[in-house]
Parts: C-alpha cells; structure tokens; sequence
C-alpha cells in the first residue's frame, strides 16, 4: 500500500500464514478476490502483499451495521425483511458462484446494511470477509484451515469439502436465526434429526417461504437449491444479470374507511357482492332473499331488488354493467335490469340451490353452478338454457370463465376443478370437457383465473389457496396462510395482487409473483364470505356473515 496518500481509504487488513501455500498460488487467489470485489455488493480488494513470510489482503472498510447487531438491537426481522434480504444477496451468491468461488462463511456478522435507515434496499447489504471462500476446483483462497462458522456452516463443509449448495445452506441459516433470534443449533433437534426453528416463531411465515427456507438447510446437499437462479425461481423472480438486485415495495396499507350496513328491518348476512365496471354501484346478495345495490360515492343504499324465495348465494355483473344475474337457494336465476331496477326474466332448470353465476366477457353467456352437481349455460339475450355440463360427483360450489371465453372453470365438494373448452355446435357456443384439477384435500370453495388467464387459483376448505398453470394443470404454488376454509378470491385487474377471504374472518392480499402475503385485512367479527375489488384496485369491498360490508382504501402504495 502507498503510506504516503494524503486520503488514506478506510480499510481492513487480513493477514495469514504462508503454510502450504506459495506466493504464486496466493497471488492467483488474490486476483480472483479483486474480480468478485469489482460487485457493488462485495469489498473491493485494496493490494495484497507478502511481508516477513506473511501473507497480506487489503479490502476496502464498509461502513454499516452487520446484522447481528441489527437483529440484537431491534429484534427478530419480519418475514418483509428476509424476501428483501434474500432478493438482496442471492444476486451476489449468483455472482460469486458463476465465478467458482463459494464463500464458506456467510453468517449475519459477515452481512453489513449500509444503509443509515433499519429498511433493506437494492444493493444495501454487502457480503463482508472472504477469508475462508474457496474456489470449486481448488483449495480455499487464502486458509485451508478455515471451515467457516460451526453454527452456520454445511454439513459437507465441517468435513471440509464445500460446494456451492453449501453457501445456500449458510443462506438459510441466517434467515431463521434473524427470524427467531435464536442460536442455531437451539433451532435444530439432534434427537430427530430435524430443524425446529418454526417452533421459535412469535409470527408465522407464509408456507413459501417456510418451503424456501426448509430447502436451504437440508442436510443433503442434493435436497438443496444448485444455484441461485434455482432459489430466484422459487421466489418468482427471474433474471439473467448476475448483477440484479429487486428492491421489493414499500408495505401495502389498506384501512377500513366505511361499513355498510342495511337498514336494520334488513340485516342479514352477506352471502356474495360485486362491484360494477365503472366501479360505483356494489351488489349484495343476503340471506334475507334480497340483493341490494349501493352507491360508492354517497356509501348508501341506492335501490333493494326482491323476488327470490329464498337466500341469494351469488351474483355478477355483466361486463357493461347494465345487467345483474343473481342466483339464490331457491334453485333459480333472476337477470335484473341495473337502469330501470326491474327483473328482466327468471331461469330455471336447476333442482338444486344455485351457488355461483358469472358472465362470459362478451356478455353473451351466463354459467351457473349448483348443488344439483352441474353447470348450466345460458343465452343472455333470450334466456333459453344452451347446456348442462356433467361430471363432478358431488355439488358444484363456483363457475369462472377465462379473461378470453375460452375457457370455463369448475370447483366441486368433489375436491376437483374441472376445466371445459369452447366449441360449437349447430352454430351455438358450447363447452366441452377439456381437464380435471386435483390437488386439494377437502372440498374445494372457489375458483378464478388470473387476468391474463395463465393461472387459475382456487380456495378450499382445506384452508389453502393453489395456484395452477392453465396450460399445463400443474400447480406451481400453495398459499396457506388462513386458519380456516378459504372461501372468496379476486384479482386485481393488473393480476400483480390477489385477494383471499376466509371463514377465519380474515382477508388477505398476496403478491402473486412472490406468493408473498402483503396484507392482512381484520375487522369482521364472522366469517368472510365475499370480496371484490374496484376496477382502479383503489378499494376492496368484503362481505361477511356478520350482516356488513366493509370498504378498504388505499393509503400507501
């Protein structure tokens, strides 16, 4: 190093022992460490230099917090900050591991926030203290005694033959330790074999996250993610830069801004509501056989359609908005005019309650589900059945069309979700059976396609929400956050968000790229039955068995 600057740069020096390692040898690791510190995220390496038959690495001092002292000064990290914190470094693990090198020792004493704030952001966390990295194809760059830290390091690696998993593995270790703040091996059960670390949890974490983590710290190495790209995937995220860093949004607030409630001769549980294309009249259907429409702006009741015998289960507009379809335990479906509030005809054909009805996107069709364990579909304009679809061996709960008509979607008590394709015949619209969707323990609730129609999720009395590829019928994600049957679900027109509402009166809001929980909706003191969302996604609309509709706004995005 030059002692004569006049603007020394803060920096740390590393100092090892020659052993078995020769000057050649050290000034070729050397190197490699100056490549990796060329990363926003990693030291850059200073000089390095022999003296006295010592062996000299100078990295530039990053100024920060590890996280060690982070966690110890404002305890266990959210499940927010360990996706940051994973978003953060696995684009740097990728960058050291396309390089050959595996770092050996990645701990929350070796991960610096540099950031003056508590709030983990791109490129804000550097991965600190390469003395113990190793290249894939050779001995460790500077001591081949050092293993790393015992409490954080990989099985293969206390044995000495760390591999790239082995980073991941560490990785892992550190997100349940900032989670728990608990030493690892506390988190880990010798007797069985097993981590416990869920155990320690005062929060639980959504069950991607916990699967994420589960598979970072398998003891087998084969269990284990092979790269970062495997890990990014998992997540949702997917880039070929070595050098990306996705910082994620700041928390999503919704607050309850009003509580509709009906007149008290007419309180009754909500059973189904929707709100129209201009997003400002909502429809409720209750238990009292009665739907109500409501006024957005003036949050009341603008006008009370009655003519069913008995509850109304479901309704929907359709897609101009002009016509409300509401189907009801009374084993019909009434069309209702929105403008001029009168009933447009009454279909029957059913011989069981009517549980769901949706709109085709052109308008033209209506489908209807019921306990008789069939679909029905209908012509809007002349009212006329077209078809009834057979299959589900027990009561169909939810019918859904896809964004484009091509398809139409089923969720049965039978634990299925059967999917039916477009045709025609004798110049008519028609569905077909295309496949059957298995995958749910129990009885399966609710059913709705993504706006893009890629993905169709469904909510089930098993307390879980699937996500499946609509090409493929494969499921590529399970949410299980609620306690109790998932009962509703809607997207929001972009698709980036879905809502979920539950028997455990709870309504959540996920990032359907992360399968992350970003909201948690509380204030129903019954189940929730119903959501829906306005077209801006600037209010979120949640019926419930507690006889109220809550409004939720937007307060920061």
């Amino acid at each position: 190093m030059d002692e004569g600057q006049s603007l020394p740069i803060p920096c740390i020096v590393q100092q090892f022992g020659l052993q078995n390692q020769t000057s050649k040898t050290f000034e070729q690791k050397a190197q490699c460490l100056e490549e990796l510190g060329k990363h926003p995220q990693i030291p850059a390496v200073l000089a390095h230099f022999e003296e006295n038959h010592r062996l000299y690495l100078v990295q530039k001092f990053i100024e920060g917090t590890n996280l060690a002292t982070l966690v110890e000064k404002e305890g266990a990290f959210g499940e927010t900050q360990i996706w940051q914190l994973l978003e953060n470094l696995l684009p740097v693990l990728k960058f050291i591991g396309d390089r050959n090198v595996i770092h050996c020792d990645i701990k929350p004493e070796n991960i610096i926030l540099k950031s003056p704030s508590n709030a983990i952001d791109a490129k804000d966390l550097v991965l600190v203290d390469f003395a113990a990295a190793r290249t894939v194809t050779s001995i460790d760059l500077t001591s081949e005694s050092r293993i790393g830290s015992a409490e954080y390091a990989a099985p293969e690696q206390i044995k000495g033959k760390p591999i790239v998993a082995s980073d991941f593995y560490s990785l892992g270790v550190t997100c349940i330790y900032l989670l728990t703040q608990i030493p690892p091996f506390d988190l880990f059960d010798v007797v069985n074999d097993c981590w416990v670390w869920r155990q320690y949890l005062t929060t639980k974490v959504s069950e991607q996250l916990g699967k994420i983590l589960d598979k970072l710290v398998q003891k087998d190495f084969t269990q284990r993610f092979q790269s970062a790209d495997e890990v990014m995937q998992a997540m949702g995220i997917y880039s070929s830069s070595v050098t990306h860093s996705i910082t994620l949004p700041p928390p999503i607030l919704w607050q309850c801004s009003h509580t509709l409630t009906a007149h008290p001769g007419m309180l009754s549980a909500v059973n189904s509501i929707a709100i129209n294309c201009d997003g400002n009249i909502l429809a409720s259907g209750h238990d009292n056989k009665t739907i109500i429409l409501w006024d957005l702006k003036s949050k009341k009741q603008a006008y009370t359609f009655s003519g069913h015998s008995q509850a109304v289960k479901s309704l929907a507009f359709s897609p101009n908005g002009k016509i409300l379809a509401t189907g009801s335990d009374d084993k019909t479906i009434k069309l209702w005019n929105v403008n001029t509030f009168e009933e447009i005809c009454t279909l029957f054909g059913h011989t069981h309650a009517v549980k769901s009805v949706a709109f085709s996107p052109d308008g033209e069709l209506l489908a209807s589900g019921s306990w008789d364990k069939t679909v029905k579909l209908w012509d809007v304009k002349t009212g006329e059945e077209i078809c009834t679809l057979s299959g589900h061996q027990l009561q169909v709960s939810a019918v859904t069309f896809s964004p484009d008509g091509h398809l139409l979607a089923s969720a049965s008590f039978d634990k299925t979700i059967r999917l039916w394709s477009k045709g025609e015949l004798k110049n008519r619209p028609y569905y077909t059976f295309l496949d059957t969707l298995s995958g749910h323990a129990w009885a399966v609730l609710t059913v709705a396609f993504s706006p893009n129609g890629k993905v169709v999720v469904t909510g089930s009395d098993d307390n879980t929400i699937k996500l499946w590829e609509v090409n493929t019928g494969q499921v590529i994600g399970t949410l299980s956050a609620h306690s109790w049957s998932v009962v509703t679900l809607a997207f929001s027109a972009d698709g980036e968000t879905l809502m979920s509402g539950s028997k455990d009166k709870i309504v959540k809001l996920w990032n359907v790229s992360t399968k992350q929980e970003v909201a948690t909706l509380s204030g129903h003191v019954d189940s929730v039955s119903t959501v829906a969302i306005s077209p801006d996604t600037q209010l979120i609309a949640s019926g419930s068995r507690d006889k109220t509709i809550k409004l939720w706004e937007l307060v920061q995005q």
